[in-house]
């Protein structure tokens, strides 16, 4: 590899692991002063994990909400789990996970709606998602009045790693996962969806949602 193909394949590797957030190729182009293509930064992504797998390392670079960071490999979920899942908990309460767990399925989704299936009022979680950018105002519902419509945004599946909404878990599949970790001590019994967005266990109830 030529000298100048090595330092900017050292500043792509350097800038998605120095960022917080998924790194876009704009991202990158604006950062390097690289007028790259889609087809050379991939090349470059790849060229990055083929060597992370041949020295055995654990993380790898990853395409998740629109842009590439560096993600953990899956074996290595459950010794992470136990270091992070304290801290999501003081993160996010359970309460606003459970107002986050409706608006991913129910979207676009109104306050009154979000109250419906919960029972409660949603408005301290909503201003607290809002404030924390994991859910936007999508428009007005043709109801009367013309409440309000939230959904969730590219910080939502940055913080869940997932590439798109498709990738939300079934209902189905939610259910068998949370029969599987009923019996470790992080998560409630019930109303809990920790571990069903793409490993990131996270905890919020689904129960309503499942009568709709």
């Amino acid at each position: 590899m030529q000298q100048q193909d090595l330092l900017l394949q050292q500043q792509i590797e350097a800038v998605i692991f120095a960022s917080e957030e998924a790194v876009t190729l704009n991202n990158i182009r604006q950062v390097t002063g690289k007028n790259l293509d889609s087809g050379e930064f991939q090349s470059i992504v790849e060229r990055l994990n083929a060597e992370y797998a041949a020295t055995g390392r654990t993380f790898q670079i990853h395409h998740i909400a629109g842009g590439y960071r560096f993600l953990t490999k899956p074996e290595f979920a459950d010794l992470l789990k136990q270091l992070f899942a304290p801290k999501i908990r003081r993160k996010l309460s359970t309460s606003i996970l459970e107002v986050l767990a409706v608006i991913a399925y129910n979207q676009p989704v109104t306050k009154g709606e979000i109250q419906q299936i919960r029972g409660v009022s949603p408005d301290y979680a909503i201003d607290r998602l809002l404030l924390r950018g994991f859910i936007e105002v999508r428009g007005r519902a043709d109801s009367p009045g013309k409440p309000l419509q939230y959904g969730t945004t590219m910080d939502f599946l940055d913080l869940f790693h997932l590439s798109s909404l498709k990738e939300l878990p079934k209902l189905r599949e939610i259910k068998e996962i949370l029969q599987e970790q009923e019996e470790q001590e992080y998560l409630t019994r019930q109303d809990v969806i920790e571990t069903t967005l793409s490993n990131n266990y996270q905890e919020a109830t689904i129960q309503e949602h499942e009568k709709q």
